[in-house]
């Protein structure tokens, strides 16, 4: 059984990547709550005064922790799956909005002692963690001619710049640094285009196959 987790900034592909192994390893995917999260919208184009006042990153955070908890216990419990983002990546998504001040420190205080609660039932699953984490990397050029390629209205606002900036600079840092959850293959997105370009889908595929391979659980 492997359960393999695609990871990285906004924008660098990782639904697509996803879905690529999905298709390549015969597996389930889950992906991110994106187009049915009600909060998402609101957290890109609310006002800076209707952001503190509704509460919208603290409400966010807790929507994708309590969906992706839902998805990685499923995935953990089956042969093969690959997760579009996981449980692990939302603490840091919350450490950088409790940084710009979005979140609060008792909001973060709250967010952590759910998910480490989260965590604690896991590691009562057969399969506690995943197997593989495929982090997509990419330059700050990069990260922000996909989010326009892609094309969500909700995401295009250049008020959001900085925040993406502030997202970015630390991603590389924090899973190099302090993600344990499992082994990890970075994939260089300025360099790879799984949507345009057949040989770096290929190669793609079989970089993970041949990591999967060395680890064990091809």
């Amino acid at each position: 059984m492997a359960v393999i987790v695609v990871g990285g900034m906004i924008g660098l592909g990782k639904t697509s990547v996803a879905e690529l192994l999905g298709g390549a390893l015969g597996s389930e995917v889950f992906y991110e709550s994106v187009d049915d999260n009600p909060i998402l919208p609101l957290f890109y184009t609310s006002s800076p005064e209707e952001i503190e006042r509704n509460r919208y990153p603290f409400l966010l955070q807790l929507h994708f922790l309590n969906t992706r908890f839902q998805a990685i216990k499923r995935a953990l419990v089956h042969r093969s799956n690959v997760l579009d983002r996981s449980i692990y990546e939302d603490w840091y998504f919350a450490k950088v909005n409790r940084q710009l001040g979005r979140i609060s420190e008792l909001e973060f205080q709250i967010y952590e002692d759910l998910a480490d609660n989260m965590m604690e039932e896991l590691a009562g699953l057969p399969k506690k963690a995943p197997d593989l984490m495929i982090y997509l990397k990419g330059s700050f050029e990069t990260v922000l001619h996909r989010i326009g390629l892609r094309g969500r209205s909700f995401e295009q606002d250049e008020s959001l710049i900085d925040y993406y900036r502030v997202l970015w600079s630390g991603y590389d840092e924090w899973v190099m640094n302090h993600y344990k959850a499992s082994e990890v293959l970075v994939v260089d997105m300025d360099l790879t285009d799984v949507v345009s370009r057949p040989l770096d889908t290929a190669k793609l595929v079989d970089d993970v196959k041949m990591k999967m391979r060395q680890l064990g659980i091809a």
